[in-house]
């Protein structure tokens, strides 16, 4: 499903370029932690190209021509898509996006809250692949609980922060920020958990398709 491939080939300003230039509906990183769930979905059906025309809500830009389709795809497949992959491996595991560290403030807190709330909503969506349901191994299950929860907190962070009055402790953002960093590290491992846990799935899945694939006659 997923193509293995080398460090991402396309650096992060072309992506983030290319995304603003197509009027992407989702910001860099909640569309790279999308792909991430896509690639990691035990969906054997879901393919990447869906997955873009999901993003793009099934209407996708007009190109000019050919070679400005192919430049599309190719970002997204070779620079992004494939860039991706290689944290199926448990050497290189997947991390959230880096959110750069400033004095707390509620423009802070509400800003690192915002991008992990939307990253763990955008990694689940590509995990779940457009449909309502689905069967996952019993470690994946409990870690996707987890990150549902995990969502709940980033996102009364967020509310939060956006309703807070004009005057707060610094020392309680202070401590607030490093708790979101904290549950910055959970949701990196419940994430990788799940990464394993439906690779091993799909690898057993096809595993158990080619012993029981009936044999060609000759």
């Amino acid at each position: 499903m997923a193509a293995r491939g080398k460090k991402q080939s396309v650096d992060d300003g072309a992506i983030r370029a290319l995304l603003k230039r197509y009027a992407c509906p989702l910001p860099y990183h909640q569309v790279r932690a999308r792909f991430m769930g896509n690639i990691a979905t035990p969906d054997m059906n879901a393919s990447p190209m869906q997955e873009i025309h999901r993003v793009w809500n099934d209407e996708l830009p007009v190109f000019e021509d050919k070679g400005e389709a192919e430049a599309f795809f190719g970002t997204l497949l070779h620079g992004l898509w494939n860039g991706l992959s290689v944290h199926q491996k448990r050497s290189d595991p997947f991390k959230l996006a880096r959110v750069k560290i400033a004095p707390a403030s509620h423009a802070y807190l509400g800003r690192l809250a915002r991008v992990r709330r939307e990253e763990l909503d955008g990694f689940i969506d590509g995990l779940f692949a457009g449909q309502d349901e689905m069967d996952f191994p019993e470690s994946a299950h409990r870690a996707i609980g987890i990150l549902g929860e995990l969502r709940a907190l980033f996102a009364a962070t967020e509310n939060l922060a956006a309703d807070a009055p004009g005057s707060t402790d610094t020392s309680t953002m202070e401590d607030t920020a490093k708790h979101l960093r904290e549950l910055t590290r959970i949701a990196e491992t419940e994430i990788n958990t799940i990464i394993q846990s439906c690779r091993k799935a799909r690898q057993q899945m096809l595993e158990t398709y080619v012993v029981e694939r009936p044999g060609t006659l000759h």
